[in-house]
């Protein structure tokens, strides 16, 4: 699924970075994830839990909190109201880009900011949570006495959460102790789903029983078997976001064509090799690489090869189209093309084809072909050159 560059400013001015895991061909709805505390948007988990939704066609933006990953701010001074904030405008700027925030889905303390946002998010129909606590003053279940008496005196310190350090400041702490968790519950008017682990040893399996015994009906629960908290074996992000789907699209609105203009075609790494592109276009989806002698996998076509293949295809569409026009009754074309570059040649690219054309064809029907070959569009393309728009980067 094509993932695509989102930022946009929160009530405090500041621009949190974000990325949109995009749905192909129907969009089934939209959803907005938040992450854990010692996550970011680029987590492990959090790209398998939004790819895993997008492949479902539930589009879903993963975004940095603020004073976290690509976002302005300083962690010091983030607090768990803050995060709410940032949940409530990230649903704003959705709901103002067209894609309307429909589903929440929160990870750990991410799961604890949903629950108190979605009363204030007027597109939200459906929230799940995911190794939830049901407090967000958990997280001082974990800080000491010593630890208490080292964030007044520092202003800021670091608590050991899953085998991670984590920094916390003393806004976020002070903070933390304000929020009333039943009656966030009580006020939540949409289904909700919690997914537990009963092996998680970060957030105990009593918080999921605490929020699913105070929340309203609907609700449903799923136990995430032998995941540990931040679900780093990537097949339980997996089964996670698999079951938040299967739940959720009954609540989502009915499907629709994709609204979002997509681009003609689409390249992203793989992260196998240095060069292996995962490309997508006209509805299909193959791999690009460069050969093994200039330090590619060789696992699938060069640019060039591509372009190569371009100038197949659209010359062998042609003259089929021309002979259908005339009536010419003729067998399968195929369409070999060879690229070279010239080293003293102006221009230095030269493409050379062989069309071979099963049937009969006459003298004067062969020179036409050669003259309808050389009208095909993409011929025209390379021949004349192109335009191009200055890029835009998105991070």
């Amino acid at each position: 699924m094509p993932t695509r560059g989102f930022s946009f400013v929160n009530a405090h001015g500041q621009r949190l970075a974000g990325k949109v895991e995009m749905p192909e061909r129907v969009v089934r709805g939209w959803a907005l994830l938040a992450h854990c505390f010692s996550c970011g948007k680029d987590s492990r988990t959090a790209v398998a839990l939004a790819r895993g939704l997008a492949a479902q066609g539930i589009g879903v933006l993963r975004f940095d909190f603020s004073g976290v990953g690509g976002s302005d701010g300083h962690f010091d001074d983030t607090s768990f109201t803050l995060n709410v904030e940032d949940l409530v405008a990230a649903g704003e700027a959705m709901a103002e880009a067209g894609m309307p925030a429909a589903l929440l889905i929160g990870h750990s303390l991410g799961g604890t900011a949903v629950l108190t946002a979605a009363s204030r998010m007027p597109s939200v129909r459906a929230v799940a949570t995911i190794g939830a606590p049901f407090d967000a003053s958990h997280l001082l279940g974990h800080a000491t006495a010593q630890d208490l008496r080292a964030l007044d005196e520092h202003g800021a310190i670091e608590l050991l959460l899953g085998g991670f350090p984590v920094r916390i400041g003393k806004a976020f702490v002070e903070d933390l102790r304000l929020h009333d968790a039943g009656r966030r519950l009580a006020e939540l008017k949409v289904p909700l789903m919690i997914l537990h682990s009963p092996m998680d040893q970060v957030v105990d399996i009593e918080n999921a029983s605490r929020i699913f015994l105070a929340a309203h009906h609907s609700k449903s629960f799923v136990s995430l078997d032998k995941a540990d908290h931040l679900m780093r074996d990537h097949a339980d992000a997996v089964h996670a976001s698999a079951c938040v789907a299967a739940w959720a699209i009954r609540y989502l609105h009915d499907p629709q064509p994709m609204a979002v203009p997509s681009p003609d075609a689409e390249a992203e790494e793989t992260g196998l090799g240095k060069f292996q592109l995962a490309l997508q276009s006209g509805g299909s989806r193959w791999l690009a690489d460069q050969p093994e002698s200039v330090g590619g996998l060789g696992s699938g076509p060069s640019p060039y090869n591509l372009l190569s293949s371009a100038l197949a295809a659209c010359t062998t569409m042609t003259i089929r189209h021309f002979a259908e026009l005339k009536g010419w009754q003729i067998g399968r074309i195929r369409t070999g093309v060879s690229h070279r570059k010239r080293k003293d040649g102006t221009p230095a690219d030269e493409f050379s084809r062989r069309i071979t054309i099963e049937g009969e064809l006459d003298d004067e029907q062969r020179a036409r072909l050669v003259e309808v070959a050389q009208r095909c569009p993409v011929h025209r393309t390379l021949e004349a050159g192109a335009v191009f728009s200055e890029p835009t980067i998105d991070s």
